[in-house]
């Protein structure tokens, strides 16, 4: 029997190499739950695991893209129900910070199949916030509910999936959520040591050679790509750019990071599901490991 273990949590807090340590012991494998480490030579920048990391326990859902594609959610979660449907040993681990992905899985969300439509955006766009948002008024009133009037980005997409599909994103959404068993564990610690762990982990991403994988990246998709104005990527390319001093780009990235972790406390603790430990403890993988045992029918060792 399917039963899927799910490790989650704020940026830097220690997620990754928990499921390690833990999916060792158990010889399971892990599905990554992160929206930029699908992406190829996306590395350092966003914490993927090593290659000698993804050697001791099988790793899914990393570098499954092209950098020059988009991975929509849709994408992601049916490319995960397929590996958890068939990868034939359980427990599994569903490791990340990238709410949206978890929600996906563990709720199942229905999410209407609708890529990015360019030009028709590229026309919506055209109108300011106020016009958008009165003219999804008149076509779905019910996603106004939970839109705020402000939210351009999802203003935008239950529009976009109203004039493609001609039903509103209302009438397409909802959840299914599995029928398997799932644990959903929760890391975080008090601001100001996951401050610290921000300020460490940005420290080690330059020695390790982020700058270089940014140049490399740069030269090879172009300034324009995507990717490259995001968290830890945008700050290294202003630098290359001479903008501002390598200092001035490692400060930003970790006010930034600050500022992102923040956003992905408020969204998992909106969630009762999530039992969570103190990722600074001592003790934590004993905990945890106690936890999963008890999860999985198993005595503790």
């Amino acid at each position: 029997m399917i039963k899927l273990i799910v490790i989650c949590g704020a940026t830097a807090t220690g997620k990754s190499g928990l499921a390690l340590a833990l999916a060792m012991r158990l010889g399971c494998v892990i599905l990554s739950a992160d929206s930029r480490q699908v992406y190829r030579k996306f590395n350092i920048g966003t914490a993927k695991p090593t290659i000698t990391e993804q050697k001791l326990v099988p790793h899914y859902l990393i570098d499954i893209c092209d950098p020059r594609d988009t991975m929509t959610v849709a994408d992601y979660q049916e490319q995960a129900q397929a590996l958890i449907a068939s990868i034939p040993v359980s427990p599994l681990f569903l490791v990340g910070g990238t709410g949206l992905y978890i929600r996906s899985i563990v709720q199942g969300m229905k999410i209407p199949r609708v890529a990015p439509q360019m030009e028709l955006r590229s026309q919506l766009e055209s109108l300011d916030q106020i016009q958008l948002y009165a003219m999804l008024q008149q076509v779905d009133p019910v996603a106004t509910q939970k839109i705020h009037p402000h939210d351009s980005v999802r203003t935008l997409r239950a529009l976009e999936v109203f004039y493609v599909t001609g039903y509103s994103i209302s009438q397409q959404q909802g959840e299914n959520p599995p029928n398997y068993p799932i644990l959903q564990i929760g890391l975080d610690c008090d601001v100001a040591k996951l401050g610290e762990l921000i300020h460490k982990r940005t420290e080690q991403m330059i020695a390790n050679g982020l700058v270089a994988e940014v140049e490399y990246i740069y030269q090879e998709y172009g300034a324009d790509l995507p990717l490259l104005n995001t968290l830890g990527y945008q700050e290294i390319k202003q630098y290359l750019a001479g903008d501002i001093s390598l200092n001035q780009a490692k400060e930003l990235i970790v006010l930034h990071t600050r500022q992102f972790a923040k956003r992905q406390r408020t969204w998992f603790r909106a969630y009762p599901q999530i039992e969570w430990f103190d990722a600074d403890n001592s003790d934590l993988l004993n905990q945890v490991w106690q936890r999963i045992n008890e999860f999985i029918g198993c005595p503790s060792a």
